[in-house]
């Protein structure tokens, strides 16, 4: 009997804890906040929004590239480089003689090109057609023509070619590149690994790119749209289907996209393209300053010496302003401002606003014509002669050596003023084609031949190997 009751005594012990517990853990009152987002405001931007304003969270599926592709895909061009390269077996050459040692061979490289006008004038970067023997265009329609090569711009990676048509094409407008956003989406269409009429989609992901390594663009627009070998000379475009860069290099260890593309901006490559045209060579227009880098946390450019009689001089600038604007174009970094007068000609004027003290002053300057040149290869800086110049010394062109940082230069005498007249026995205009004919010694067994006139007015000559 008393095993009985101490068995329903545990039964009615296990029941009441059981009910407590079911009371506590799944009868209490559960309350659930909701929260619901605010409606996102219409804001304006440089080009029309393409997602619906009510949702908190844009939805990538609502943003129309369609429009894009379709106005750009048949103006994007498939770029074929031939070139003719030899290539000499030195013993073979001991052995036989005659030449016999030599092989000559056809190396060919693609890429991309961009259309940028019904009667056949194309934009494509400068590495993609560089010393080809003959350059091949196809359509996205397939049909093939052989391109005429206009002119080159080295320095920003710009080449412009002609195919001569009995149609008109279809071609790229080009948009204003200072008006693109970061954070805008962006179209790269291009020919990746031969695989023509290929688009992909990203964002800007800065503007005013400096790449190190890069000695001369210093302005890229930066996106995360996918770019890989054979995207080089194709269109990034905005939304509307306008081109806002050309794509040109990539950020990569791998040599294929991982992350990062750069593209040469509209209003740069439209420049060139109107100097090609109307001059056969590039214009270069500088405000005829110094940069003064003492200071690296201030925000803008700021000015050290004014070269005498420059524009920047005569509009009234100082040294030790800075920099914030051109024509109403904010300016934090040196690559931003180089970015804006790379795409502005000699002659022009802009708008300078500077940081003077605290106040905001601002200046119209003329720009003028860059006549001062850099060798890397050879570290020295050259300048265009004068007319006097040229009629004293009764030549036709030269450069003049400005500042002369070569110690094998220095070691044989060659001083500032020095005018070298010609390299390799060929004579050149400028000191901008001397600069690139300098920079193609390696001092790697190639020898180059350098003629100068020294200041007494004599004539010498120097070998460097």
């Amino acid at each position: 009997m008393k095993k009985f009751f101490g068995f329903v005594g545990m039964a009615i012990l296990g029941g009441t804890l059981t009910l407590g517990g079911y009371k506590m853990l799944f009868n209490e009152q559960v309350v659930i906040n909701t929260t619901s987002a605010d409606e996102m405001q219409t804001v304006k931007t440089s080009f029309n929004p393409a997602y619906n304003n009510k949702s908190a969270a844009i939805d990538a599926s609502t943003i129309d590239f369609t429009v894009a592709a379709e106005k750009t895909l048949n103006a994007v061009v498939h770029v074929k480089n031939t070139a003719i390269r030899t290539q000499t077996n030195p013993y073979a050459e001991y052995l036989f003689g005659n030449g016999r040692g030599t092989k000559r061979y056809e190396q060919v490289g693609t890429g991309s090109g961009v259309i940028i006008s019904s009667d056949g004038y194309i934009v494509t970067n400068n590495h993609v057609i560089d010393k080809a023997n003959e350059i091949e265009i196809t359509l996205n329609d397939k049909k093939k023509y052989k391109a005429e090569l206009i002119g080159t711009d080295k320095d920003n990676d710009i080449a412009l070619l002609k195919i001569d048509v009995d149609m008109d094409l279809p071609y790229v407008p080009f948009a204003d590149s200072d008006y693109i956003k970061v954070g805008e989406w962006v179209l790269a269409v291009g020919n990746p690994y031969n695989l023509t009429s290929t688009v992909t989609a990203g964002i800007v992901s800065a503007k005013g790119r400096d790449l190190e390594g890069n000695s001369a663009i210093d302005s890229f627009i930066q996106t995360d749209a996918a770019v890989n070998p054979g995207n080089s000379g194709g269109a990034l475009v905005n939304t509307r289907g306008e081109l806002v860069g050309i794509n040109t290099a990539i950020s990569s260890k791998t040599g294929s996209f991982v992350g990062y593309s750069f593209a040469v901006p509209s209003n740069i490559a439209k420049k060139i393209v109107d100097d090609l045209l109307e001059f056969g060579s590039v214009q270069e227009a500088i405000l005829g300053i110094n940069i003064d880098n003492s200071d690296v946390n201030i925000q803008g450019v700021k000015i050290g010496k004014l070269s005498e009689g420059s524009g920047a001089e005569q509009s009234g600038l100082k040294s030790g302003d800075i920099i914030m604007k051109v024509n109403n174009v904010k300016i934090s970094k040196f690559s931003e401002l180089r970015g804006q007068l790379t795409a502005k000609r000699p002659g022009e004027y802009v708008d300078i606003t500077v940081d003077r003290n605290g106040e905001f002053i601002t200046k119209k300057v003329k720009l003028s014509k860059k006549d001062s040149f850099v060798s890397r290869s050879f570290n020295i800086i050259l300048k265009d002669l004068t007319n006097k110049e040229r009629k004293k010394y009764g030549i036709k062109g030269g450069a003049k050596i400005l500042r002369n940082a070569n110690k094998s230069l220095v070691y044989y005498g060659v001083k500032e003023g020095y005018i070298i007249t010609a390299i390799n026995k060929q004579i050149f205009s400028n000191a901008s084609d001397a600069a690139k004919a300098l920079d193609t010694y390696s001092g790697k067994g190639n020898p180059i031949y350098i003629e100068v006139i020294n200041l007494d007015g004599e004539r010498e000559r120097y070998a460097f190997r």
